[in-house]
């Protein structure tokens, strides 16, 4: 039989657990967390593809609504002439005056589409020549670059700053870095200032809005402003067609990477540690929904930005809603 105590020595294993590691009591009779339905709902639209047999119907309504109305205006044309020439020729001017406007939005869609798609060379050239650290390469983008914002006037003090400094770089990623800080930073501010605006807006109508769908609404269509809003700034300019597509394929992206998913430290860095539990559930939804569309547009800033983030960091998702929502939300 042992007297006295006895001192048992534990190995020292930092992989062991904790009372501070280990995870907190569930509380059955606390609200569950606010999720960002709202903006969840618009994702899974946004980047779901239709199936080939819907395509097929659409397209062949379309084919068939365009044939009936085409026959009906021919045939509507024709007996007005035969009635009454002049009102069939003045209606045969105005016929002749709407296809050419149709015909213009066409050409503008497919221009934008077209402005778009150069962005997006840029960007996978600008990618290349950082991996392959081609000086030769990095300068046919800078030129591309420095062509691409010629007219306009934001762009002009950054592009004579970028003429005088860049004979100094000699290798790829100075001179990628010097041109992303002289010319895209201006434009990254001005598309942080439309990510917090729209952020603000979704938390808003989210917050204080009571009606069914309005929020999956507001985000939808705000979203959508803000995304084109973006490719704008960079120099897309996207049309309707080109938006839409745009938005889909930030969408994907989006949820392809699970980045539409609300985590515990979304919730903590946006919130403040606890004070979406402090106020209603609808508030919390307001936050949520916010900084899920400060994801939405800094993915959009990856997409449309000419070059990729290399000398400037990423915009930070915490520091943009936190901005945007600032003295919006009350915790008292």
């Amino acid at each position: 039989m042992t007297k006295g105590p006895i001192l048992i020595d534990l190995e020292d294993d930092a992989d062991a657990p904790s009372p501070a590691t280990a995870p907190p009591v569930p509380d059955p009779d606390a609200p569950p967390p606010p999720e960002g339905r709202a903006m969840q709902t618009v994702a899974t639209l946004a980047a779901r593809k239709p199936s080939k047999l819907a395509r097929l119907f659409w397209g062949l309504l379309l084919a068939f609504l365009g044939a009936a109305v085409s026959v009906a205006a021919w045939d509507f044309i024709t007996g007005l002439m035969t009635r009454a020439p002049l009102l069939g020729y003045a209606v045969t001017g105005l016929a002749a005056a709407f296809l050419l406007v149709l015909l213009i939005i066409a050409l503008r869609e497919l221009q934008a589409i077209s402005r778009l798609a150069r962005l997006d060379r840029l960007h996978s050239r600008a990618d290349a020549a950082l991996s392959a650290d081609s000086l030769r390469d990095a300068r046919a983008v800078v030129s591309d670059l420095t062509r691409l914002y010629s007219g306009r006037d934001d762009t002009s003090w950054g592009r004579e700053r970028l003429a005088d400094l860049s004979g100094d770089q000699f290798d790829a990623g100075a001179l990628l870095g010097l041109a992303e800080t002289e010319i895209l930073i201006p434009l990254d501010q001005v598309a942080m200032q439309e990510i917090e605006a729209a952020a603000r807006q979704v938390a808003t109508v989210t917050a204080i809005v009571p009606l069914a769908l309005a929020d999956v609404v507001v985000a939808l269509t705000s979203n959508l402003r803000m995304i084109r809003r973006i490719a704008e700034i960079y120099g897309g300019r996207a049309g309707t067609l080109g938006s839409w597509r745009l938005a889909r394929a930030v969408m994907t992206h989006l949820v392809a990477t699970g980045a539409v998913a609300v985590g515990d430290d979304l919730i903590s860095s946006v919130a403040g540690g606890g004070v979406v539990s402090k106020i209603s559930r609808r508030f919390g939804e307001g936050v949520v929904n916010g900084a899920l569309t400060a994801r939405v547009g800094v993915a959009a800033m990856e997409v449309c930005r000419p070059l990729p983030f290399a000398q400037t960091r990423r915009p930070s998702v915490t520091g943009l809603v936190k901005r945007a929502l600032t003295g919006l939300f009350s915790s008292r």
